[in-house]
């Protein structure tokens, strides 16, 4: 199994406990739907694939897992901080119309009042509201993605019409 052949869902981000029990973060958005009996560990640029014993899923994108042959903490160290994978025929399949804001990634970014602004890098979810980082010329602008500054999403080729603040990517611009 290589990288190409498989799909990031996420790390491990700590031990628990002495008997090697790991705690995984997800940054795989539909994580509860994923079939998680092997995956494939990132170590030394190789993918090393453990079956998993038991996992408790959490609602913060997070589980609990007991991975075969991983009994003890000392052999569950040297997993910490190690990117995890799932085989390619394991993704689920989304519904196309299920458009999501973590979609918008790629998408060129066009203000009502400064035009092209640039593309959308990243869009984080916090517990307020969503946030787009788009790469303006080498500087990251932020912003909300809330119904009153969207004005158009175009899926087809890939704009996200918006309508900022005033005074907004000036102020992005001066930095």
């Amino acid at each position: 199994m290589n990288i190409e052949e498989s799909f990031y869902i996420g790390y491990i981000s700590k031990t628990r406990g002495l008997k090697g029990e790991l705690q995984f973060f997800f940054e795989f958005e539909d994580y509860k739907e994923l079939d998680l009996d092997v995956i494939f560990v990132e170590i030394n640029k190789k993918l090393v694939p453990y079956f998993v014993d038991q996992i408790k899923l959490q609602n913060n994108s997070t589980a609990y897992v007991h991975l075969e042959d991983v009994d003890h903490i000392d052999k569950a160290q040297v997993l910490i901080r190690k990117k995890v994978y799932l085989s390619n025929d394991k993704k689920p399949v989304r519904d196309p119309d299920d458009f999501r804001y973590s979609d918008l990634v790629g998408f060129e970014v066009v203000d009502a009042v400064d035009g092209n602004l640039g593309l959308v890098t990243a869009v984080q979810e916090l517990p307020q509201q969503f946030i787009a980082t788009v790469d303006m010329e080498g500087k990251e602008l932020m912003f909300p993605l809330t119904d009153q500054l969207i004005a158009n999403i175009n899926t087809e080729d890939k704009i996200l019409d918006v309508t900022l603040p005033e005074g907004l990517v000036e102020l992005y611009k001066e930095m």
